[in-house]
């Protein structure tokens, strides 16, 4: 999320609970509507103890889910140069054309992929790309020692590749249930409620306000971090970026160009196929 917009949602939150509190505070009676303190601060511990056990257990599951989408990017990514280093045992015209495709689909990646991962809408669609070196693959029969082995390693990095590509979008679609969200956010207006009910008139307004503007600016900012963490990919701070693949593609590049390597690459700067 945005800095500035989670920023806003905050001081929001902030203001909105002061005022709440500060308007029960008018009709309050000094000391507060608890006769015993020690009991209603106990009565909030447990509330606020049982919202951050929670809080924390979510936290924990969805930061799993994003560094398992950090980390399969980052193999994935790994994994390209890898076949890109591979295919160069191939004989032609093999060679050329899985050097080519695996370009294209790290860019594909980097700006199909991404753009719709952001937007929720990747799903469990399979990348073309794929299947183009699936049928480039077909045709490869191997007649030395070397490519037999470099097709046999190919095929191995092939599903190290699809493997770590669904751990990078398992986390696209998140993974906190819509229950947990309600859970939540219920526990969060039960704890601003019973936070009300500590309005003291004969206390001044500025501790009242510090008093409720506090707990509701900590739930709503841990609130957002889970929300940042559930989905992973998104502009803001925090949000995964293509950094790998778009790290691993300048490396092809590079290692290509530093021995003499000519390859046509069938795709536009966005990884789209073009007329050959």
């Amino acid at each position: 999320m945005n800095v500035v917009w989670a920023t806003l949602i905050v001081a929001a939150a902030c203001a909105v609970a002061v005022a709440a509190l500060l308007l029960v505070r008018r009709r309050a009676p000094e000391g507060g509507f608890f006769e015993d303190g020690d009991r209603a601060a106990g009565v909030f511990g447990v509330l606020a103890t049982g919202f951050a056990v929670l809080l924390g257990f979510i936290v924990f599951l969805a930061f799993e889910s994003y560094d398992q989408s950090r980390t399969g990017a980052e193999q994935e990514a790994l994994v390209v140069v890898q076949q890109v280093e591979n295919a160069q045992f191939f004989a032609q015209p093999a060679r050329g054309a899985l050097t080519g495709q695996l370009v294209c689909y790290g860019r594909s990646v980097v700006n199909g992929e991404w753009d719709r991962m952001r937007a929720g809408t990747q799903g469990d669609a399979i990348n073309p790309w794929s299947v183009r070196m699936f049928r480039t693959l077909q045709m490869v029969r191997p007649q030395t020692y070397s490519q037999q082995s470099a097709y046999d390693k190919w095929l191995d990095q092939t599903s190290a590749r699809e493997e770590a590509r669904r751990d990078r979008i398992h986390g696209a679609a998140g993974v906190i249930p819509t229950t947990l969200w309600i859970v939540l956010f219920f526990i969060a207006a039960v704890i601003f409620a019973y936070m009300l009910f500590f309005a003291d008139r004969g206390e001044r307004a500025v501790v009242q306000g510090m008093l409720i503007g506090s707990v509701v600016a900590v739930m709503a900012a841990l609130l957002l971090l889970l929300h940042g963490l559930n989905e992973p990919f998104h502009g803001g701070v925090g949000g995964l970026q293509p950094v790998a693949m778009e790290r691993s593609l300048r490396m092809v590049d590079e290692a290509l160009g530093s021995v003499g390597v000519r390859v046509h690459v069938p795709c536009n700067a966005l990884g789209d196929p073009v007329p050959a």
